[in-house]
């Protein structure tokens, strides 16, 4: 990736497939098109008050109000202000916390957009990507997995430079029974977003896999 972080990069390929699209394709997110995804991403960084919503269910009304008519703005004007990232007084330009904010948000969005219908295939392995991914998911993998009723260790299946298994794991989440969620970064980035589309496998009781799947994960 060079110079440019994980959020750049994400945010750059993800605005030139939307183009290529158009604002009336599919995405993971139910009910979404990309329309409405570039809409959530322009409130989100640009509306932080109307944005609340996404966590607060009590600000959800407004949150819905603000999105559907940022939505209803030109295809090209919407996507310029995605493309052009938060406006200057946003804490989202702040480099590392805009890095850590974004640089998994985009991702998992760029991914919603990829992965919608048949034909898609995973992206060839990236060891930036998948760092910077990890070290995010560390962050907030006991966020994401709070309401699993079981608890959930992530383990990292992508080799290292030696051609070995990295190995390394994290628990999201404690519990007397727990499954374990193997893949690369990217997969259980997805995976702990609640993204079915996640290449993951899931080691455990088949019972506590199952409830793990049902439950909800993510924001």
């Amino acid at each position: 990736m060079g110079d440019r972080t994980l959020a750049a990069a994400e945010r750059h390929e993800l605005c030139n497939l939307m183009e290529q699209l158009g604002p009336d394709a599919p995405t993971l997110c139910e009910g979404w098109t990309t329309r409405d995804l570039a809409a959530h991403l322009v409130i989100r960084e640009g509306r932080p008050g109307a944005a609340a919503g996404i966590l607060l269910p009590p600000l959800a009304p407004l949150t819905a109000r603000v999105q559907r008519s940022t939505a209803e703005r030109p295809w090209p004007e919407l996507l310029a202000m995605v493309r052009n990232g938060p406006p200057w007084w946003s804490l989202m330009r702040l480099g590392p916390l805009g890095e850590k904010i974004n640089g998994i948000e985009f991702f998992v969005h760029h991914e919603d957009v990829r992965r919608i219908g048949r034909g898609w295939v995973q992206r060839p392995a990236d060891s930036y990507r998948a760092g910077a991914l990890w070290t995010v998911l560390s962050q907030l993998a006991r966020l994401c997995y709070r309401h699993s009723p079981v608890g959930v260790v992530l383990r990292r299946s992508d080799s290292r430079p030696d051609g070995g298994s990295d190995g390394t794991e994290l628990v999201a989440r404690r519990g007397r029974r727990s499954v374990t969620v193997v893949g690369p970064p990217e997969e259980l980035t997805l995976h702990a977003y609640g993204r079915a589309e996640a290449m993951v496998d899931i080691d455990g009781d088949s019972m506590d896999v199952q409830r793990l799947q049902d439950s909800r994960r993510g924001f």
